[in-house]
């Protein structure tokens, strides 16, 4: 079931900590729908010296199949939440894969 991603609401810390997600999403410039494979989600810096710096990121890049413009994908792990950027993108959505 993929979920659409509000863009000022972050997703639960603890449905998505540990797990891998797929994202899908329209590229800005063919509005071809292009999906990811599966990027893991990394765990909040439980060492950090403040709330402000325990933030974690993943970052990736994917090319679009439509018009090979290579998109920028990161997914930042805080405290308060889980949030997926892709640039030049509109209506992220996330999926998160099945545990075996």
């Amino acid at each position: 079931m993929w979920i659409q991603q509000n863009p000022s609401t972050p997703a639960p810390l603890a449905d998505l900590q540990g797990r891998a997600v797929g994202l899908k999403f329209e590229c800005q410039h063919c509005n071809t729908e292009v999906f990811t494979d599966l990027i893991g989600v990394p765990a909040p810096n439980d060492q950090a010296d403040s709330p402000e710096h325990a933030d974690n990121h993943e970052i990736e890049e994917i090319k679009c199949p439509g018009c090979d413009m290579t998109h920028q994908l990161e997914v930042d792990s805080t405290f308060d939440g889980v949030t997926f950027k892709v640039s030049d993108a509109k209506q992220v959505s996330y999926q998160v894969a099945e545990s075996k």
